[in-house]
């Protein structure tokens, strides 16, 4: 029989019925190999996602608010690596990460993990969400059919899909962070995990470690916050490239603004009388216009989440955008914050009555209603009254006339602290005298991209080597300058720092901040790679370590002294009221710790403390000059030369600098010009701007 005759016999040889069995089973074979067309979480969600009635006030079709999409695409999105959700309760986080864990195990098919507090809220979460959504959804069936459903990879700590695995643990154990490999981890309520598991680290770095290895790492943490100091997504928030907030378009001016609390004495935000608490409004404020929530209720669906800072946006276009509105990568890391009052699960006139009984129970002596408002309604973290803080009205009106640039008699020794900021470096400029005595000379912001080598070399060299004059007569140069190494932009730091170590004239340093109690100001230096225009410069560059909360410790305690002499710090009047609002942005506050409880230094209104940092910095300088280590006769030495009568002494190198003090306490020469010679310098003030 030929070929030809054997397949015709074949052919015919099969029943239409036997041909329609083929036909489904080929589909059947074929169907996990079927690839879904690309959607975004929210669009996933919107077609897909049901509330089910163990864990929903109404068992339904999911209809996001149209904050959810903001923060749902961002936890889908794969150029985006963090997410973080800084929240109250009642703004539906839960339904979100629900239905990200949906769809990751039906869309993407990856490997994920989700961690709870505890055991038993791992396992309460699988009974009451996992399990209903994986019954109620009924694409999931397609990756997780009846017959795995029964298997015995179907418990409370793992659900096998098709093509992937969830693993669900609680966060009290170490144990629980071991041999997992997942794409994406997943962290619920991560203020109520331990600060340190086990003794081990925080959650954030052994649930990131599960992730080295991914080809689309995703790590999302959300949580109500509890109390400052010890809130794991309040750091990560403030670590966040990105920290967005829901802005709404006011019905009567037409200004974007996120809807605020305000508080007592604030011109905007909330406004009511508390005897009359059912009238509740929010003030706009741009116009001052007052905005009901059924007005908000109308507009809310016009909003979009705008970055702090401005160079980002994501609204109902769902395109990420730049402060132009044109289309931009989203960050690599964004946060976003959340509270009540957007959500109308609950009415503004709750969250009034609520605060309300919170304050009358205050007054009575408990604290905890108060707290509880806090926490749950504003989405904010705790702060008890015990704070240690200096005041802002009590540093600016000690600030004494005399002008900035200019050293007044007794600066000696002119140090400076560098922050890098994403579109800017931020200096402060100290004169250091006998006993410690120290004076702000300058408070300088210059526009920059650090990201572009040039711009460190064009924009912050410059002004480091620039001259100030001093009230001697005598012209003096910055010493030393420690630059701030834990932004974006490490490696460009570490060879601007590497090139400039050594030098005669304002020693560049790169540092970084170490908050450990009773670390040393100088603290040690290690050597790191520099990876820099395509090439690595092994062990390149010493990274020092700071101490900042002894350095904080003692710049706070000199902050008490109250006459002028050894340790007091002076203020010229020239500075501007945000230099003063860094400098109070932190309070040394009681946290509880795996070593019990301990005062830490927190930044408790999310304020910005660049020059507070770029103090601490300073403060490194002085120790690494060996400034105070000085005796009587070394600092009469350097008056000497820095202040002479006749003031005809040109270079004069501190006593330190011939000294044998080894790696830890050396110092430079200390340069100081006469009047005449800063003719032949560069203008100091040419080409900066201050930006106040």
């Amino acid at each position: 029989m030929g070929a030809r005759d054997f397949d015709a016999y074949d052919i015919e040889s099969i029943s239409p019925e036997c041909v329609s069995e083929i036909r489904r089973a080929v589909r059947a074979g074929l169907e996990p190999l079927k690839v879904e067309p690309p959607l975004r979480l929210s669009e996933w969600a919107a077609k897909h996602f049901y509330l089910s009635a163990e864990s929903s006030q109404q068992q339904k079709k999911w209809e996001a608010y149209p904050f959810q999409p903001g923060i749902m695409d961002a936890m889908g999105d794969d150029r985006i690596e963090e997410v973080d959700v800084f929240k109250s309760a009642r703004v539906g986080y839960t339904k979100m990460l629900l239905a990200c864990i949906a769809y990751d195990a039906h869309h993407k098919r990856r490997n994920q993990a989700l961690w709870q507090p505890t055991d038993d809220d791992s396992d309460d979460f699988c009974k009451t969400e996992l399990e209903p959504m994986l019954r109620d959804v009924e694409v999931m069936r397609k990756v997780f059919p009846s017959f795995m459903a029964k298997s015995k990879n179907n418990t409370l700590q793992h659900k096998k899909f098709l093509g992937s695995i969830l693993h669900l643990r609680g966060g009290k154990a170490a144990k629980n962070y071991r041999r997992i490999t997942v794409a994406s981890a997943k962290v619920d309520e991560v203020d109520g995990f331990d600060q340190l598991i086990e003794r081990s680290s925080d959650p954030h770095t052994l649930t990131a470690k599960r992730l080295e290895g991914a080809t689309f790492p995703k790590h999302i943490l959300g949580s109500t916050p509890r109390v400052k100091g010890l809130s794991h997504i309040e750091g990560r928030t403030l670590a966040a490239q990105a920290r967005m907030r829901y802005y709404i378009v006011c019905p009567h001016c037409d200004a974007e603004h996120p809807l605020m609390w305000g508080g007592k004495g604030a011109a905007h935000g909330f406004k009511f009388d508390a005897a009359h608490p059912e009238i509740v409004t929010h003030v706009c404020p741009h116009c001052h216009e007052h905005i009901t929530q059924a007005e908000y209720l109308k507009v809310w669906g016009a909003g979009a989440w705008v970055s702090e800072c401005g160079n980002w946006r994501y609204g109902q276009d769902s395109i990420w955008r730049d402060a132009a509105l044109m289309p931009i990568k989203p960050p690599r890391h964004v946060a976003f914050k959340i509270w009540t009052a957007y959500s109308p699960q609950a009415t503004w006139i709750a969250i009034v009555r609520q605060f309300l009984e919170a304050m009358a129970k205050r007054r009575a002596g408990d604290k905890g209603p108060l707290q509880g408002f806090v926490n749950e309604t504003l989405g904010e973290t705790w702060e008890d009254d015990e704070a240690e803080k200096v005041e802002l009205n009590t540093l600016q009106q000690r600030a004494e006339a005399y002008p900035l640039r200019t050293v007044p008699m007794g600066g000696l020794v002119l140090v400076a602290g560098v922050d890098v900021q994403g579109n800017r470096f931020e200096i402060v400029v100290w004169a250091i005298g006998r006993g410690g005595e120290r004076w702000v000379i300058d408070y300088c912001v210059i526009p920059a991209n650090p990201a572009d080598p040039a711009e460190w070399e064009q924009k912050l060299d410059p002004y480091l080597l620039s001259t100030f004059p001093h009230a001697s007569g005598q012209v003096l140069h910055i010493e030393a300058a420690a630059v701030d190494m834990m932004g974006h932009f490490t490696h460009q730091g570490y060879n601007f720092a590497r090139m400039r170590e050594s030098r005669r004239h304002c020693k560049v340093f790169a540092g970084r901040g170490d908050p450990q109690p009773g670390k040393p100001i100088g603290g040690k230096a290690t050597l790191q790679d520099v990876n820099f225009m395509g090439r690595t410069i092994r062990r390149g560059v010493k990274l020092w370590y700071i101490g900042t909360d002894t350095a904080k410790d003692l710049f706070f305690g000199q902050l008490q002294v109250t006459q002028p002499g050894p340790g007091y710090v002076h203020f010229s009047k020239e500075l501007p009221d945000v230099f003063f609002q860094h400098l109070t942005a932190e309070a040394r506050v009681p946290v509880r710790t795996a070593r019990g409880h301990e005062t830490r230094w927190v930044n408790v209104n999310h304020s910005r403390n660049e020059a507070l940092d770029c103090t601490v910095y300073s403060m490194f300088c002085e120790h690494r000059l060996a400034l105070h280590t000085y005796t009587d006769k070394m600092w009469a030495r350097l008056e000497a030369a820095v202040q002479p009568p006749n003031g005809d002494l040109f270079e004069v190198p501190s006593p330190a600098a011939s000294s044998s003090r080894g790696d830890s306490a050396q110092a430079a020469p200390l340069a100081v010009l006469p009047a005449a010679a800063a003719s032949s310098s560069r203008p100091a003030s040419k080409g900066f701007s201050r930006d106040w």
